[in-house]
């Protein structure tokens, strides 16, 4: 009887536990403010298009911000980025290369295209087989040539996956770098809306705002090829955006308001943060990159968390060094 009774008391220990367990959770959920957009408005004319936004901050205060920016750049900024797709990067590369071939010859060795289905294969053809190796590394360098130009051209790069894979995905630092340029016409409204001008209140202000912006899922990084990222502008229109989209345009907001300060986008699988170069404080979270301190943050919302404190599972992923920093430099 006794053996019962203490396998029915562990038993209402283990539930009580778990009952408690829950409700510290729900109650820490409860604390963590969260985002809301209470108004976005557009008006375009001929020559500018004006953004209105309101929403709440984190001490639950409504923030309103408004501003202009001229109509071409919003709409042919960006214009022509596309989801990757490696047919039409194929195609390209085929071209290039025939069209160099063309200008200089292989020596002693045929270049032919063959199509199989949608594909073109190039293959080369020789009696001299140490013209066909030496044509053949040749070729070998030429589609790496082309590629990284079709990439660069179309915003992509070559990309290394926390697990070591190695994909293809929007260059999103350079094209945060490109935005920050474009999104100058905003510095001096921020910047009176913040009471204070430190890092911490400008930064904390921006990704307020971005956090507030209605939130898309973010397509796989790897399979995806870019389906679903929006560019800073393109982001601001719609006024919707993945963890990718947000973080880039927390990176090029930020860039453009303390270009002195150096930002870093820290990728996991699934998710973006934005890391400040700057010392930690308190119990802000941060890593270390290249002997520098990066504080981090969580752009995507829709939780309200400031600068130095992150989601249990980015906090995961990081302690586990399952990330990988791309840092925006010059």
């Amino acid at each position: 009887m006794t053996k019962y009774v203490n396998v029915l008391e562990n038993n209402k220990l283990l539930a009580n536990t778990f009952i408690l367990m829950w409700i510290v959770a729900v109650v820490s959920l409860s604390f963590t403010a969260q985002a809301q957009q209470m108004s976005f408005l557009k008006e375009d004319d001929n020559e500018q298009v004006t953004f209105f936004y309101q929403w709440s901050d984190i001490q639950k205060q409504s923030r309103t911000f408004s501003f202009s920016l001229d109509k071409s750049l919003v709409f042919e900024k960006y214009r022509q980025f596309r989801q990757y797709k490696p047919e039409l990067a194929q195609q390209y590369v085929n071209r290039a290369i025939i069209k160099h071939v063309r200008k200089k010859p292989f020596s002693d060795v045929n270049l032919s295209v063959n199509k199989q289905g949608k594909q073109y294969q190039l293959r080369l053809s020789s009696n001299d087989s140490a013209a066909l190796a030496q044509a053949q590394t040749k070729l070998s360098q030429l589609e790496r040539e082309f590629t990284a130009k079709y990439l660069h051209k179309n915003y992509y790069h070559f990309f290394e996956t926390p697990s070591g894979e190695t994909a293809i995905k929007p260059d999103h630092v350079r094209i945060a770098l490109e935005s920050s340029e474009d999104l100058k016409p905003l510095k001096h409204i921020v910047l009176e809306s913040v009471s204070i001008k430190n890092i911490r209140k400008v930064t904390n202000y921006v990704l307020g705002f971005v956090q507030s912006i209605p939130y898309a899922t973010l397509e796989n990084r790897v399979s995806s090829s870019g389906a679903g990222f929006n560019p800073p502008l393109k982001l601001l229109w719609e006024n919707k955006g993945d963890c990718d989209s947000k973080v880039t345009l927390t990176a090029a907001l930020l860039r453009m308001l303390m270009p002195r300060i150096r930002i870093a986008m820290i990728f996991i699988d699934g998710h973006a943060l934005i890391g400040l170069g700057v010392p930690a404080i308190n119990d802000e979270f941060s890593i270390e990159h290249e002997n520098i301190s990066f504080v981090l943050a969580e752009p995507t919302g829709p939780a309200l968390l400031p600068l130095g404190k992150i989601a249990n599972d980015s906090e995961q992923a990081i302690l586990s060094g399952y990330y990988v920093v791309e840092e925006i430099l010059n």
